[in-house]
């Protein structure tokens, strides 16, 4: 697996997600990101715009977290932290309190810890994706003391909730107060004075100052805040060509209203003002803005859906009594009691009852499965028909839901290296675009329409704000986003990013036989007898058998008993190594086993041999079985193939793919493992060490390879891949076997992923080209003065919804 593979210097390091809030668009992600990545102790940082969160690996003994919030702050932004309130019983005086306060500050995740023992109150401030508050609990309970949840507060959802609320706020307000201006402006196009009725006083500077000035300095303070802020650290965004292109706008017209005030101007009508294009293009990015966060808000269905699968409440049995508590607060060891409809609300074992539970939010399969005592459940499926009473083995963020919902959150704030272009690009494009707009400026001042300073300041105007690199830096997050979230739902868990772009590349596939492409679970296939009836040859056959541990025993004692038949006790049982069993049942010795077995004990079984051959040669293990040293007949177990795998094989071979099957398996097993799902390449008998070397092999010859296997015994071939997929079954999600993990445990998950991957990219690339294409065109049509500003302004917030509503399409994707 990876996580064993790591070198041992990355044990010491720590993870860190934080939330930012005041990212205006990709250059502000840049900034911080190469902020956090200079910080003494941090190894890397990934800022994701759309997400709004920073993923910083650091070294614990050299910087914290408090650190990295404090360079986020003085780079003008800040970290948007969950924080909650305890109650707390046992203190006895201020030592307590400092206790307390000190080992909570040291937990991984919480960036501060006030306790105030005048009131007996805890109140702490954390990330709330590393750390949890029943975590604080047992921190507090360790520590000799009891915490009890007050409440909480500073959800992340209801902050974006409030600051959407605040956004449209300030968007009514700016519409109202630009209405009148966009009024006098319509008035200007010559087409449109004959019918357009305008008041005098839309006409009056003094009018139009008084609604633009709020507009500009009220309304628009965010860009003026945001402009210095970035200014300050030696960077631009679109802050920056905001405020520009609205100043000039502004403090133009109101040098044209002083000076027609000074030269005693008329009561109610004045000169082309241009504070309409001030106002309405802050407008118009407001609206860009908020249309801009409730798509991207959808953006994280996927995780909204995954969470919503979770019981919010449990009914554990403590000192006897049935108690209903909320999720969060069971602990490892709790019995719960699941009654009939409900959820199972954590991952545990069933110690009573029986029932049917459907699993198919995990595992894909639409047949409940069958749980009785000594099963294992998964948190947030649901139980059907029976009553469990279970003991919760994973709880909080170890359950299954919760390490799914940690991969996706993390592919979802993860980098395609293909974003990292898009990150240069829009890094540098601000100062080169102001560049532009003064030499734009220059010309049209100058040389096209000399002494026309306002036609000049229009085009500049034009050129800032078309050129604002939003869509650029929304191009790829937002894909990602909804292409990692559309394949969690499918069952499909990319790590990352990057892994969710190399996919896409794959041309090679080296399946693993057992459990990948077979069942992994071996099943009784054919049953021949000599002369005995088949019932009592069944009963002494299951009785010598069911003493061994060996899985080909396990297989043929399940066939009996699925065939209905009850097996007596043995009296006495052996087991030859190599050779097979020897038991005695009902007086009767019986001998089970291989060929060498049978001529060991000198039984003569020459006329059963070609009837092995053939078992062999379909792929089956076939045993020799003797009653009383005479032969009895012979039984053969085999491990099926999926139902799915020969479909999965041929959409494979369809997309252009070339297919191996690998296996330590005898050749001619796996060649007829092979025939059935129509794989053409065979590598037989190979270690898993082998394995490694066989992808290798393909690498060497150009090809990029996929290793699909059950990421336990597969994972050096899985390390060494291009891209490691993992086939999970639910419970055993393999997290750190490969990039990438088919929770469904079905073949066709393989192509679903290679699809998906597909998809995306196609989709990514859709957006850089309609992100820079659009830049690239709209720069010079504004330079031409084809282009009136508050169009400029329409089209650049267009151009950003635009881009995050192609990305939505990809959660729409069927397969």
């Amino acid at each position: 697996m990876a996580a064993n593979v790591k070198a041992a210097g990355e044990e010491a390091t720590k993870q860190a997600n934080l939330q930012i809030a005041g990212m205006t668009c990709a250059a502000c992600a840049n900034r911080i990101e190469k902020g956090l990545n200079k910080v003494e102790g941090v190894q890397a940082a990934n800022v994701n715009f759309a997400l709004e969160r920073a993923t910083v690996t650091y070294d614990p003994s050299r910087v914290n977290t408090a650190q990295l919030e404090e360079k986020i702050g003085k780079l003008g932004y800040s970290t948007v932290k969950d924080f909650v309130d305890f109650q707390l019983e046992g203190m006895t005086c201020a030592a307590c309190a400092n206790r307390i306060e000190k080992g909570l500050a040291k937990m991984p995740g919480v960036t501060s810890a006030t306790v105030n023992f005048a009131l007996e109150t805890a109140h702490v401030e954390y990330q709330p994706g590393e750390v949890t508050p029943a975590d604080m609990q047992g921190k507090v309970e360790k520590l000799g003391y009891k915490a009890l949840l007050k409440q909480e507060q500073g959800d992340p959802a209801v902050h974006r909730q409030e600051e959407l609320k605040r956004h449209k706020r300030k968007l009514i307000l700016s519409a109202i107060l630009s209405l009148p201006l966009l009024w006098s402006m319509v008035s200007h196009f010559s087409f449109m004075s004959s019918w357009v009725w305008l008041p005098d006083l839309f006409m009056n500077p003094w009018f139009q100052l008084a609604l633009a000035t709020p507009v500009q300095f009220y309304i628009g303070r965010q860009f003026y805040t945001g402009a210095y802020k970035a200014l300050r650290n030696k960077s631009a965004n679109m802050d920056v060509l905001v405020s520009l292109g609205t100043s000039a706008a502004y403090f133009y017209s109101l040098y044209l209203t002083v000076e027609w005030a000074r030269h005693g101007g008329s009561v109610h009508h004045g000169p082309e003002m241009y504070y309409e294009t001030s106002a309405v293009l802050i407008t118009l990015v407001l609206l860009g803005k908020l249309f801009e966060s409730l798509a991207k808000g959808r953006t994280s269905e996927a995780i909204k859906s995954l969470m919503g699968l979770q019981a919010k409440t449990a009914l554990v049995i403590r000192d006897g009594e049935e108690t209903a508590v909320p999720v969060e607060e069971v602990i490892a060891g709790d019995i719960v009691l699941v009654k009939p409809g409900e959820k199972i609300p954590v991952d545990g074992e069933v110690l009573e009852g029986s029932s049917s539970v459907d699993e198919s939010m995990l595992t894909g399969e639409s047949l409940p499965v069958g749980k009785k005592a000594g099963d294992p459940v998964i948190g947030a499926t649901l139980n059907k028909n029976g009553s469990l009473r279970i003991r919760a083995t994973k709880v909080g963020k170890d359950t299954a839901l919760a390490q799914i919902i940690k991969v996706v959150e993390e592919a979802q704030g993860s980098k395609a290296p293909i974003q990292r272009v898009a990150d240069v690009i829009s890094g540098i494009f601000v100062p080169i675009v102001v560049g532009i707009a003064l030499a734009a400026f220059v010309i049209w001042y100058f040389w096209v329409t000399p002494g026309n300073f306002a036609g000049a300041l229009e085009k500049a105007i034009a050129i800032l704000v078309i050129a604002c690199p939003c869509a650029l830096g929304l191009a790829t997050p937002t894909s990602i986003m909804a292409g990692s979230g559309r394949a969690a739902e499918l069952g499909i868990l990319f790590k990352g990013g990057e892994h969710l772009e190399s996919t896409h590349g794959i041309d090679a596939i080296i399946l693993d036989k057992t459990g990948t492409v077979t069942k992994g679970k071996p099943e009784l296939t054919d049953v021949l007898t000599a002369s005995m009836d088949e019932k009592r040859f069944l009963e002494l056959l299951g009785a010598a058998e069911k003493n061994s541990e060996h899985p080909l025993a396990e297989a043929i004692v399940s066939g009996i008993a699925a065939r209905g038949v009850s097996v007596p006790a043995s009296s006495e049982f052996e087991a030859i190594p190599g050779f097979g069993i020897r038991a005695v049942v009902d007086g009767q010795e019986v001998l089970a086993g291989t060929r060498k077995l049978i001529s060991r004990y000198e039984v003569d079984a020459g006329h059963a041999g070609e009837t092995m051959a053939r078992l062999e040669k379909e792929g089956k293990t076939a045993m020799l079985v003797a009653v009383n040293r005479s032969y009895a007949g012979l039984v053969a177990v085999a491990d099926t193939v999926k139902e799915t795998s020969k479909e999965a094989v041929a959409r494979l071979k369809g997309m252009g793919i070339e297919v191996i099957m690998i296996t330590g398996d005898n050749e001619r097993t796996a060649q007829a493992i092979a025939r059935q799902v129509g794989i053409d390449q065979v590598r037989a008998e190979v270690l898993p060490e082998g394995k490694a070397e066989e992808v290798k092999k393909l690498q060497a010859q150009g090809k990029k390879v996929a290793m699909v296997g059950d990421g336990i015994n597969d994972a050096p071939a899985l390390a060494q891949a291009d891209i490691g997929m993992a086939i999970g079954t639910g419970t055993d999600v393999a997290m750190e076997a490969a990039d990438v993990t088919l929770m469904r445990g079905d073949l066709n998950s393989i192509p679903d992923a290679i699809y998906m991957s597909r998809r995306t990219m196609s989709n990514i690339r859709q957006n850089l080209f309609w992100a820079l294409g659009y830049n690239t065109l709209g720069i010079p049509v504004a330079a031409l003065g084809l282009l009136a500003p508050w169009i400029a302004g329409a089209a650049m917030a267009l151009s950003s919804v635009s881009v995050v509503l192609n990305a939505l399409r990809l959660q729409r994707v069927k397969l």
